[in-house]
């Protein structure tokens, strides 16, 4: 997954480099209207438009016989019941192209996210006094067998970040936090080292680096059959690799604030909703010029 995630990264890096000349706002808005034209089109030569045409040519058909005879009721009733069968016939034909459909729509929603739904850590000043719930807060979660492992966990910072309370250790959970601050912008590299094991990273960028793509949460590098947990579903999370299968760690996490997109709703389901919303519109206006039914 490692592997797919790089190469879906690297690939969005060349598609969207064009329209992120407009600003991230344009560039999700108009990046979203061309994958909803290309579903769309996508969507034309996987799916029976013959069959959904006539779907809907006969679902036509019964509601003008439901108006025309509606003092007869043994006709309304069966125009009735024959609009509903069609409506079945005609939600299934739909249904099954979206289904493969569905796979670049997550990979295309994991991209967005990871570039525009977060800003970087804000810098504190050198000798300003933070208070206890000010900084920024560290999780790292163990996996269940190796939980009792974390009292041994040490989280080592680089010279741009600094501890503003110690490293608290929940045994019986396998977790551990740390509250820091950043002093210095860049991409910081947070060490995760435990005793007999590799050691990890997770990335923290902060002040005005330029780097585009982060994410809060690094996770165990999963498939597909984790979907049903996004939070911790690799797919998901591609600005970073997840940890290997040998790793004990299952979760590294840094809470970023959201980013602010102007007049857009910002956050992880702000920029879905941009997303889905931007990708149908264009795809509704596109639906005439290129003659899709659907």
């Amino acid at each position: 997954m490692n592997a797919l995630n790089r190469a879906v990264t690297s690939l969005f890096d060349v598609l969207l480099m064009p329209f992120e000349l407009l600003g991230p706002v344009w560039a999700l808005i108009l990046f979203s209207g061309v994958f909803g034209i290309l579903a769309l089109i996508v969507f034309k030569h996987i799916s029976s438009q013959k069959a959904i045409k006539g779907a809907k040519d006969k679902i036509k058909g019964h509601i003008i016989a439901i108006r025309i005879y509606q003092d007869d009721m043994a006709v309304v009733g069966k125009s009735v019941g024959r609009v509903l069968l069609r409506n079945f016939q005609y939600l299934g034909l739909n249904f099954g192209p979206f289904v493969p459909l569905a796979i670049p729509f997550l990979f295309v929603a994991a991209q967005f996210v990871v570039r525009y739904a977060y800003a970087p850590v804000p810098l504190t000043p050198a000798g300003e006094v933070v208070m206890a719930g000010a900084g920024t807060l560290l999780e790292v979660q163990l996996h269940e067998q190796d939980r009792r492992e974390v009292s041994k966990l040490e989280v080592r910072l680089p010279a741009g970040l600094k501890a503003i309370s110690p490293l608290v250790r929940a045994p019986s959970e396998g977790r551990a936090f740390m509250e820091l601050v950043a002093v210095e912008s860049g991409v910081h590299e947070i060490a995760l080292e435990l005793p007999g094991h590799a050691p990890e990273t997770k990335l923290l960028v902060a002040g005005d680096a330029t780097l585009r793509k982060m994410q809060p949460r690094r996770v165990a590098a999963g498939g597909w059959y984790k979907l049903h947990d996004p939070e911790n579903c690799s797919v998901l999370w591609p600005a970073e690799p997840g940890f290997g299968s040998d790793s004990p760690f299952e979760l590294a996490a840094i809470a970023y604030p959201m980013r602010k997109l102007g007049w857009l709703p910002s956050g992880e389901m702000g920029i879905l909703i941009t997303f889905v919303l931007a990708s149908m519109l264009f795809g509704f206006l596109a639906l005439k010029p290129l003659g899709v039914q659907i």
